[in-house]
């Protein structure tokens, strides 16, 4: 269900992203108690945040809450992220290309791989992992919820925030026409611009 831009508009939040990021990577266990804090919101299986008449409904409940506070408490603190603007670049050709057709995944509808966005706008040089999120409005609900990676075996998306390998991000947010707001993130151990 679409609704309108988050406050403050897209560019606004993706400056939250990066900063949520940030804050995760750089003091993972003081992190991990802004996760903590959402535990005693939810009934159940579905999350129901102060002020919002919406319940999030949600596959494993508190308990991935908790599982994620915990890893975070087990991770050393690492070096913060630096945005790169053929990166978001790359991040963005996503966003254009799945927001207004409501489409999920990682493939574009050219069939572009993540790789070959990022070699559009330069040439990344280490590893390299892409998260996205749908529906979430502000920065804190974007991270908190790929680092709970709710419903997610492998915790993938919390791995690639996290991966102390990576120093380069892309970030762009932008409306989803089946859920309102996705939002990007490439992640690199290197990029250079085109």
């Amino acid at each position: 269900m679409a609704s309108g831009p988050p406050v403050g508009g897209y560019e606004a939040l993706e400056r939250e992203v990066l900063a949520e990021l940030n804050a995760a990577r750089t003091d993972p266990s003081r992190y991990a108690s802004r996760v903590e804090a959402m535990i005693p919101h939810f009934d159940g299986l579905v999350l129901r945040r102060p002020g919002s008449s919406v319940g999030v409904s949600t596959r494993e409940g508190a308990a991935a809450v908790r599982e994620a506070a915990a890893a975070l408490r087990a991770t050393q603190p690492m070096g913060g992220v630096a945005r790169s603007a053929g990166m978001t670049a790359a991040a963005r050709d996503l966003l254009q290309d799945h927001g207004p057709r409501g489409a999920t995944g990682h493939t574009g509808s050219d069939g572009s791989t993540l790789a070959q966005r990022l070699e559009r706008h330069g040439r990344w040089l280490e590893r390299i992992t892409e998260s996205i999120s749908y529906g979430p409005a502000t920065g804190a609900d974007v991270i908190q919820g790929l680092i709970i990676d709710d419903g997610v075996r492998d915790r993938g998306h919390r791995r690639n925030l996290l991966d102390r390998a990576v120093r380069i991000v892309g970030i762009a947010c932008g409306p989803h026409a089946h859920y309102g707001t996705m939002c990007v993130i490439d992640l690199a151990g290197g990029y250079r611009e085109s």
